[in-house]
């Protein structure tokens, strides 16, 4: 699917993704869920994500903390607090261990709590997205805190593509899993 360039391309994409996502996890086995997400001998997967992640519960708090990042960045800067995407003392350059922070946040989490963190911060996300125009979303410039990027580069970023992103790894884990019954 293309990415989106418009606010209804946007909303519609995100819903898209996480039923798909949503739809995915529901369908997990026993086996799935119990299984621990191992891509080792798989050598195309060397991000560092493919080894982070343990599990479904991992995948949906990422998610869940991804939403909270633009969640308040949006809040913030709209409120007239300047504040970066990404929160110090992390950069762009060492997001990955702001992630790591992240995940280690979620250990004692359980899957049913991840669940429904997810669908609470998906919620809020498409609640502040309604609240943006088709200018205000894809227009170069609108507002000075979103840099070179548009707000909705961030929002597609943080949803669609995000879903996206999780759907493909699950997807390895069912593959990874049946392989091995």
């Amino acid at each position: 699917m293309a990415r989106p360039t418009n606010k209804d391309e946007l909303i519609a994409a995100s819903a898209r993704g996480y039923g798909k996502l949503r739809e995915f996890a529901a369908s997990m086995t026993e086996n799935e869920l119990e299984a621990p997400f191992d891509f080792s001998a798989d050598k195309g997967k060397k991000e560092a994500h493919w080894s982070r992640d343990k599990n479904l519960r991992d995948v949906l708090t990422h998610l869940y903390e991804w939403h909270r990042l633009l969640l308040d960045w949006v809040g913030a800067n709209i409120a007239g607090e300047r504040r970066p995407f990404v929160p110090e003392p992390y950069t762009w350059r060492t997001y990955g261990d702001m992630n790591v922070a992240l995940w280690r946040r979620h250990q004692e989490t359980s899957l049913e709590e991840a669940e429904k963190l997810l669908a609470e911060s998906h919620n809020a996300v498409m609640a502040l997205v309604e609240g943006f125009s088709d200018e205000d979303l894809f227009y170069k410039g609108r507002f000075d805190w979103t840099g070179t990027t548009t707000l909705g580069s961030y929002f597609v970023s943080a949803t669609s593509s995000h879903y996206d992103w999780a759907l493909k790894k699950l997807r390895a884990h069912r593959r990874n899993c049946r392989r091995h019954e």
